[in-house]
């Protein structure tokens, strides 16, 4: 129901036209638009939610494991989701978030109960620069719709660190290596961390890493996008 309302609320904004194709909708995107999201299919790795033969474990995880147990990704990141994504994280697009949220809650159904709910931070300069941080507004909704407990102040950002983006893939795992902390008591629990984007995982397995180290029994991805792995598109 909480989900429902901030949706509409969030359709509000758009006043009748969609967001994509600025045609007529009664939603942020009209029914086609809608249609045209590149939602994930059900054969991915539970582990890292990249295409996998039947929905097995990857060999990519199998044969180096990441701290994550999990994750639940609800779109490939290519347009038209890129577009929605990019708005709400550089343009500061926030009645865009109750969407990305629904899309990512239409992935949750099934997904295991968590205690607590935490959006990856920014660092002070890059939320300066935004002045919101995209992870935070759609966890809000997100923690409203299942029950989890929201809880940023459980991971902290202990180093700046340069844009993911801005590093080849091969540089990204050494970039956030020790640049997360844990804040709290998370011992036995299980720990949802939510981002927008994920790409090659870096950033939320030295989080993982972080929460397990602290005790955590099990530490899940809810991201709403998730790039194809290198070579594949």
């Amino acid at each position: 129901m909480l989900a429902t309302a901030a949706r509409r609320l969030g359709d509000l904004f758009f006043g009748g036209s969609c967001y994509l194709c600025r045609g007529g909708a009664q939603r942020i995107l009209c029914a086609a638009c809608d249609a045209d999201l590149p939602r994930l299919g059900a054969a991915l790795c539970p582990r890292c939610a990249l295409e996998s033969p039947g929905g097995a474990l990857c060999g990519r995880c199998l044969a180096l494991a990441p701290h994550y147990d999990a994750t639940v990704a609800a779109l490939a990141y290519r347009f038209p989701a890129d577009v929605l994504v990019q708005a709400l994280k550089f343009r500061g697009e926030l009645a865009l978030a109750p969407l990305l949220a629904q899309l990512l809650l239409e992935r949750l159904a099934r997904a295991e109960p968590v205690q607590c709910l935490v959006p990856v931070p920014l660092s002070r300069a890059r939320l300066a620069e935004r002045g919101c941080n995209q992870a935070l507004e759609i966890a809000r909704h997100v923690s409203r719709a299942t029950g989890a407990r929201l809880s940023p102040e459980l991971c902290e950002r202990v180093r700046e660190t340069r844009a993911q983006a801005e590093l080849p893939w091969a540089e990204r795992k050494r970039n956030v290596r020790d640049a997360f902390r844990c804040s709290g008591l998370v011992a036995g629990a299980t720990v949802a961390v939510l981002d927008d984007v994920m790409t090659t995982g870096a950033t939320l397995n030295a989080i993982a890493q972080a929460f397990k180290a602290a005790g955590a029994a099990r530490v899940v991805n809810w991201v709403v996008a998730r790039t194809a792995a290198p070579g594949t598109g």
